[in-house]
């Protein structure tokens, strides 16, 4: 299966998925499923088989950057939600397209890249709303997970048939633009209100945790071991950072039970 292929099944499923992680356990973890690296993962193994173990390690600054990058568009949405979505949305993509650029032009290596990625994801999560969405559950209509699959199946599209002609670091950070994230915080946003998108949003930047560890480990070893043991070492760190996470995210609902 090529990349486009992989895209094409892959990336609708795991948006079907998350829509129905949300519907049944919230918002949050809906969004904790869409951070982690689904899409750009797979993506990135298909760089080194096609083009190389050189260009994919490369395309992991652009990745990198694009984890910042990321806390930033969950922040800026986060602060804009009670706008409207369409402000938000406008502001949040601003805000990735200026901090990946900013990021790509710096020239940092990656674990510079990394270390930021890191301080800003605890800034975002620091900055943004903690509280449950308590807002009565809505029945959405028929056509609302096929529209979410047929436009995040648009937009991969569209990523796919720009990538090659960007070079790696721009292939990486066009990966990783949180599309399903996207989505899935404007349908909540829509259908439930502001609260329930930077809830969805809030989890997404808690799944970004393990998308950082992956791609630095990636850029650690690509180069110097095969691919079969770069990727599962990337993949094993990746979820045990993300097991913790899990654990840290759920854990306020936990205490605010037991005191009551």
């Amino acid at each position: 299966m090529n990349l486009l292929a992989l895209k094409l099944v892959v990336t609708p499923l795991l948006l079907l998925a998350a829509s129905v992680v949300v519907r049944r356990w919230g918002e949050a973890l809906g969004g904790f499923l869409v951070g982690l690296p689904l899409t750009s993962g797979p993506i990135s193994v298909f760089l080194a088989l096609e083009h190389g173990p050189a260009f994919a390690m490369q395309a992991t600054s652009g990745s990198l950057a694009a984890t910042a990058a990321q806390a930033a568009f969950c922040l800026l949405y986060c602060r804009l939600a009670a706008v409207g979505w369409p402000v938000a949305l406008a502001g949040a993509c601003t805000a990735f397209a200026l901090a990946a650029c900013l990021l790509q032009w710096s020239g940092l290596t990656q674990t510079a890249l990394f270390l930021l990625a890191l301080a800003a994801m605890a800034l975002t999560l620091y900055l943004t709303p903690k509280q449950a969405v308590t807002a009565a559950k809505l029945t959405p209509p028929w056509w609302d997970i096929p529209a979410r699959m047929a436009l995040i199946t648009a937009l991969v599209i569209g990523v796919t048939l720009i990538a090659p002609h960007v070079g790696p670091k721009a292939s990486g950070v066009l990966a990783s633009f949180p599309f399903m994230g996207t989505i899935l915080a404007m349908f909540a946003h829509r259908q439930v209100g502001h609260a329930a998108a930077q809830q969805v949003l809030r989890g997404m930047v808690a799944g970004l945790w393990g998308f950082a560890a992956f791609f630095y480990v990636v850029s650690l070893m690509l180069t110097r071991f095969d691919l079969f043991t770069t990727y599962t070492s990337a993949v094993l760190c990746a979820l045990a950072i993300q097991a913790v996470s899990l654990h840290r995210m759920r854990l306020p609902s936990t205490e605010s039970g037991k005191s009551r």
